[in-house]
C-alpha cells in the first residue's frame, strides 16, 4: 500500500486505502444484496466501508481520534431504526447479521487506514464467507449432539485454561520436563483427534470404506482397527470393508506424524519426509490393490469414537508422553542411541504420538541428533504396524490378518527401503 502511495500526488495518497474498503465493501454487500430480507446492500455496505476510512482519516488529520467510535455508533444506530421502522415477520431473519455485519465492515475500513490491510482483507473474506455459508452452519450446528459440543468445551479447556497456568520451565532430570511443552504436545494431539472427530460426525459414517479410514486414522488408527476387527469376527462379510478401513486408517497415521514434525520441529521434517512418503506410497498401492481386488461394498458398521478431548484422556495421554519423554532422556544418556530406539520400540507398539513427540522434544533440547530422531521415529511406526497387525489377527482372525498384514507390510516396506536409502545417502 505504501509503494502505490509513493507513485501517487501528495493529496491523493490515501487513494488505495479507500480502494481497498471500498473492494471490501462491495465484497460484503455482494452476499447481502442476494438476501431479500436485509436491509444493507451492496451500496450500503460499500458506503460504510469508504465511511469507515473517512472517520479514521478525519481523526487522524484533525486528532479527534473520538470520531472513529462516533461513527460507529451511528452506523449501528441507522440500522437499528431502519429495521424499527419496517419490522421483519415473526419468522424472517430478524436483521441482527446484517447489523453486525455491517458494523463490521465500518471497523474493516478503520483497519485500512491503519495500514492493517492485509488483516483487514482476510477479515473481510472470512465474513462473507460466514454470510454465505449460513445453511451448511446451521446444518452442521443441528446435526451437533450435546456430546459434540462437550468436546468443543473440553477442547477450549486444555487449550484455553488449562494450559496459559503451566509454568514454561524445565524440571526434573536432564531438564525434560516442561509442563508447558508437556501440556501443549496434549493440546496438540488433542486437536488433531477433535478434527477428525468432527469430520467424521459432519460427513458421517456412510460415505464408503475410504472415508471411514481416512477419518478413523485421524482421531485413532488403534481404534479403528480393534473395531473393524471386532466386526469382521462377528460378520465374515464385513472383511474387504474392514481390510480397506484398517489399512488407510494406519497410512493416515504417517500423514498425522508429518503434521506433528512440522509443528514441533519443523529441522527434523526435511529428511523425515522422504522416509513417510516411501511409506505412504507403498501403502497407497497396496490400498488401490486391495480396493481393486476385494471390491468393498454394502453398508458399513458404525464406529464407535471415544472423545479425543476427554480430560481423563488428556492427563493419560500427559502423563505417557512424560513417562516416555523422561525414560527416553535416562535411557539416552546411560545407553546412547541404542537405550532410545528401545523406548522406540516398547514405546511405539501401543503408541506411536508419545515417542514421536518425545523425540522431537529432546532434539530440541539438543540431546537427539536429526538423523538419530528420524531413526527413532521409524523404529516407532514400525513397531506400531507389527502391534496393530497382532490386535487384527487376535481380535479379527486370519482371514481378515493375512491381508490386513500385507497392506501394513507394504507400509513398512516403503518406510524401510525409503529409510536405508536415507540413510545411505547422509554416511
Amino acid at each position: 500500500m505504501t509503494e502505490i502511495a509513493a507513485w501517487l500526488p501528495v493529496e491523493l495518497a490515501a487513494l488505495p486505502n479507500y480502494g481497498v474498503a471500498l473492494a471490501i465493501g462491495l465484497l460484503m454487500g455482494l452476499e447481502r444484496e442476494r438476501n431479500p430480507a436485509a436491509k444493507a446492500g451492496l451500496r450500503t455496505f460499500a458506503l460504510t466501508a469508504l465511511f469507515g476510512v473517512l472517520a479514521a482519516h478525519l481523526g487522524t488529520v484533525l486528532g479527534a481520534i473520538w470520531l472513529v467510535p462516533v461513527g460507529l455508533l451511528l452506523v449501528g444506530a441507522m440500522m437499528i431504526a431502519a429495521y424499527l421502522r419496517a419490522p421483519a415477520p415473526p419468522d424472517s431473519d430478524p436483521g441482527t447479521t446484517t447489523v453486525a455485519a455491517l458494523m463490521l465492515c465500518y471497523g474493516l475500513g478503520v483497519l485500512v487506514w491503519h495500514d492493517e490491510v492485509q488483516l483487514a482483507v482476510m477479515l473481510g473474506i472470512v465474513a462473507t464467507m460466514l454470510l454465505y455459508f449460513k445453511p451448511e452452519l446451521r446444518g452442521w450446528s443441528q446435526r451437533m449432539s450435546r456430546h459434540d459440543l462437550l468436546s468443543v468445551l473440553q477442547f477450549a479447556v486444555l487449550s484455553l485454561i488449562i494450559l496459559p497456568l503451566l509454568p514454561n520451565r524445565d524440571y526434573g532430570p536432564y531438564g525434560a520436563l516442561n509442563p508447558y511443552q508437556i501440556w501443549w504436545m496434549v493440546v496438540l494431539i488433542a486437536g488433531v483427534g477433535l478434527v477428525g472427530y468432527a469430520a467424521l460426525r459432519l460427513v458421517g459414517q456412510q460415505r464408503g470404506a475410504v472415508v471411514l479410514g481416512l477419518l478413523g486414522g485421524l482421531v485413532s488408527s488403534t481404534a479403528t482397527t480393534l473395531a473393524f476387527s471386532r466386526h469382521t469376527r462377528a460378520n465374515g462379510d464385513l472383511l474387504p470393508v474392514a481390510v480397506i478401513v484398517i489399512v488407510l486408517a494406519n497410512l493416515v497415521v504417517l500423514v498425522r506424524l508429518g503434521v506433528l514434525t512440522a509443528v514441533v520441529a519443523p529441522g527434523v521434517l526435511a529428511p523425515l519426509l522422504p522416509v513417510l512418503a516411501g511409506g505412504l506410497a507403498t501403502g497407497t498401492l497396496g490400498t488401490l490393490y486391495g480396493l481393486r481386488r476385494l471390491r468393498p461394498q454394502g453398508d458399513l458398521p458404525p464406529l464407535s469414537m471415544s472423545n479425543p478431548t476427554e480430560l481423563r484422556t488428556a492427563f493419560g495421554f500427559g502423563l505417557l508422553y512424560a513417562a516416555v519423554l523422561l525414560a527416553a532422556a535416562w535411557l539416552s544418556d546411560w545407553l546412547g542411541t541404542r537405550g532410545l530406539y528401545a523406548v522406540a520400540v516398547v514405546s511405539g507398539l501401543t503408541d506411536v504420538d508419545a515417542i514421536t513427540l518425545s523425540s522431537l522434544r529432546l532434539h530440541s533440547l539438543g540431546t537427539l541428533s536429526v538423523q538419530a530422531a528420524v531413526d527413532v521415529i521409524t523404529l516407532a511406526v514400525l513397531a506400531n504396524l507389527v502391534f496393530k497387525s497382532a490386535l487384527a489377527l487376535v481380535v479379527g482372525g486370519w482371514p481378515l490378518a493375512r491381508h490386513a498384514i500385507a497392506g501394513m507390510g507394504a507400509v513398512g516396506l516403503g518406510l524401510v527401503t525409503a529409510w536405508a536409502i536415507m540413510r545411505g545417502f547422509s554416511v
